[in-house]
């Protein structure tokens, strides 16, 4: 038994009627490798072996009376393998369309609270033979370093599987009284003084080399006061509010998600061409289709849009550990310039201005902050922001946009090949729109969850990815 953590708190405290807490993935598979079929019941036992090397799937919440401190992970006495593991088919033709209705139907609904946080579905009927398996996992469980841990769990490097060795033996715990829990929580409580003179101290130390970062966006008064070294910086063209788009508006309860795979090679070949890295070039796509797509609605600002990026903060010592130690920097993207080279320099220097502010500021500064937010008022801050739509006015960016790197070699799922691994996030109010990309063997394998409303017609930003990619191979060959 152990307490979550604030930022693993605040997203559950995300939570609204059409607003979800839970990530999750596709696996795409070719069963024609496995030595024998994949059914529901041999994937009920095979994650049901790989338990212990997964430990957020066996624990579920138990919540302190009232909202009066952060909840806690209990190992679940009542765990039962078939409710999270089930099946569903895809009627004929059971094409790439009909799967991707299919899972943001799946992620468009939220998870039990009270059972452990996560879903598992295999999807058949799929064309060409082919398997799928959706999975979804509450963000109050693991962060994408952690969701990489939970996903080579399950997989194996041949068709064979591999020895687990001895098993440890699982011990769960009894159900919390409310009492237990409440005094449990005046303990923790105490040492909040101590935490918050800690964040104190910390961002003390930080402030002026943040003041004086180039990067920053422009702040009149203090520039007035402490001018900034390199005053050209790319940051400086965006201020503290991200530009209006169709998709930054209030989200219903329903989700459309589109996918597309692009071959690694390319995205090296432009890497290297331009001195860049793979993230500069996730960048410089992903700004050329919303380009792209906002041209096609006639709404594309006149500034760049803004992105959130997440960063990883975890540890070597925190590896293997799940709940959430991840960080966000805001970088702009060059969706006000038309030529695709400009985008990817301008890609360049955004994320190396970035990432310099980034520095600039304590790696545990959103956890630590977070900490502090009791459960009841951070779930009624989140409903009041939803229904006084602050999100939407306020907003300091336009959508997360996330490249997560995956293993390099072929893997497999119960002896079925792994075909590729696409990515499906979260959305909340005043950010309809995710773009996530997950690497793995020779593709790009890029997930893009939006508001049905607000985004109708995903796939057809998905597909720009492609077109952008195809333009800087093409610059590339020249």
């Amino acid at each position: 038994m152990h307490q979550l953590t604030g930022l693993d708190a605040a997203f559950l405290a995300m939570e609204t009627s059409a607003v979800y807490g839970h990530v999750g993935s596709v696996c795409v598979l070719d069963p024609s490798t496995a030595p024998e079929p994949l059914t529901l019941e041999r994937l009920q036992e095979l994650v049901s072996s790989r338990l212990h090397l997964v430990p957020p799937f066996r624990r579920r919440l138990a919540e302190v009376p009232f909202g009066f401190d952060q909840p806690y992970w209990i190992e679940d006495p009542d765990f039962d393998v078939e409710f999270h593991v089930r099946e569903l088919a895809l009627p004929a033709p059971g094409d790439d369309r009909q799967l991707a209705e299919q899972a943001a139907r799946l992620h468009a609904r939220p998870l039990d609270r009270r059972r452990p946080l996560w879903e598992l579905y295999l999807i058949s009927g799929l064309s060409g033979g082919r398997l799928a398996v959706y999975t979804k996992v509450h963000h109050a469980a693991i962060d994408g370093v952690s969701g990489n841990d939970i996903l080579a769990a399950v997989l194996d490097l041949s068709p064979e599987g591999r020895e687990l060795g001895e098993v440890p033996p699982w011990e769960c715990d009894e159900v919390p009284s409310p009492v237990e829990l409440l005094a449990r929580s005046m303990l923790s409580l105490a040492g909040q003084p101590l935490r918050a003179a800690r964040l104190t101290v910390s961002l003390a130390q930080s402030l002026p080399g943040l003041a004086l970062s180039a990067p920053r966006p422009a702040l009149p008064v203090v520039d007035r006061l402490l001018p900034r070294r390199n005053a050209g910086a790319v940051l400086q063209q965006s201020g503290l509010r991200a530009p209006r788009t169709p998709f930054n508006r209030p989200v219903s309860p329903h989700r459309r998600w589109a996918f597309r795979t692009v071959p690694l090679a390319d995205v090296k070949a432009v890497k290297r061409a331009a001195g860049c890295t793979v993230n500069d070039v996730v960048m410089a796509l992903t700004a050329g289709a919303l380009r792209r797509w906002l041209i096609d609605h006639d709404a594309l600002p006149g500034s760049p849009l803004l992105a959130a990026v997440p960063v990883s903060v975890r540890t070597e010592q925190q590896r293997g550990t799940g709940g959430n130690r991840v960080s966000t920097m805001i970088a702009p993207m060059g969706t006000h310039l038309a030529d695709p080279a400009e985008r990817l320099r301008y890609a360049s220097e955004a994320m190396r201005a970035a990432k310099e502010t980034h520095g600039a500021l304590p790696a545990d500064l959103l956890s630590d902050v977070t900490q502090f937010a009791a459960p009841a008022l951070a779930g009624q801050a989140a409903r009041l922001a939803a229904r006084l739509r602050l999100v939407e006015w306020l907003s300091p960016f336009n959508l997360f946009v996330s490249n997560v790197p995956g293993p390099s070699v072929p893997l497999f799922y119960g002896g079925a090949r792994l075909i590729a691994y696409y990515p499906l996030s979260a959305i909340a109010d005043g950010q309809g729109l995710n773009i996530t990309v997950m690497s793995y063997d020779d593709g790009m394998h890029f997930g893009l969850i939006a508001d049905r409303e607000l985004v109708p017609d995903v796939d057809r930003m998905a597909g720009y990815l492609a077109d952008e990619l195809a333009e800087l191979t093409a610059l590339v060959a020249a």
